[in-house]
């Protein structure tokens, strides 16, 4: 058997589920080289990568590549190693008191935000585009501020798994993922 350019170029076995030909899944090359970057930035603790690189990381699409689903699920245990390291370093540097001091200013960034008035915590798109359902990131929001400020139950994978419908003059998508990605920042941080 010949490999493709989006199976991996190490002959080795896969490292995740492939999905049928039919399918598409995530290019096994691309996985493959961040992953094994990711990798050996985190046990010779060099920089260059950070949980939010890990979190940002995206990959094309393509026939019979990798099950989404397991490579998301391996990314998110892979950036929250990254962050329980960032954490411990900037614990030993600074000390436990200005981690916790600069989790809590981050919490209050998101929460000032979303203290906006329903329907108008972001900014919207025009007339003739589409942004995220207005309806359904204000819920998303309202659990987030739950979370904060009352200490209900939130995790960073049920912020993660968050997707929206589209509609026209939705909220802008740029804003909402800057927002949802302070929010598992904050997440991390106080694990």
């Amino acid at each position: 058997m010949t490999n493709s350019a989006d199976e991996p170029s190490t002959g080795s076995s896969s490292s995740f589920p492939v999905v049928g030909r039919r399918e598409k899944g995530y290019q096994r090359a691309a996985v493959d080289a961040f992953l094994g970057r990711a990798r050996r930035a985190f046990e010779e603790e060099a920089e260059g990568i950070s949980a939010a690189d890990i979190r940002a990381a995206s990959f094309p699409l393509v026939r019979g590549g990798y099950q989404i689903v397991a490579v998301d699920a391996a990314l998110a245990r892979v950036e929250e190693a990254f962050a329980q390291r960032e954490r411990a370093m900037a614990v030993a540097a600074r000390g436990a008191s200005a981690w916790v001091g600069q989790a809590r200013s981050e919490a209050q960034v998101i929460l000032e935000h979303l203290s906006r008035p329903q329907g108008h915590r972001f900014a919207r798109t025009g007339l003739l585009t589409f942004g995220y359902r207005i309806d359904e990131v204000d819920h998303v929001a309202k659990r987030i501020v739950r979370f904060l400020r009352d200490g209900d139950e939130l995790s960073a994978e049920q912020v993660r798994q968050t997707a929206f419908r589209m509609q026209r003059r939705g909220y802008r998508e740029e804003q909402v993922d800057a927002l949802l990605d302070a929010t598992i920042d904050v997440l991390l941080a106080i694990r």
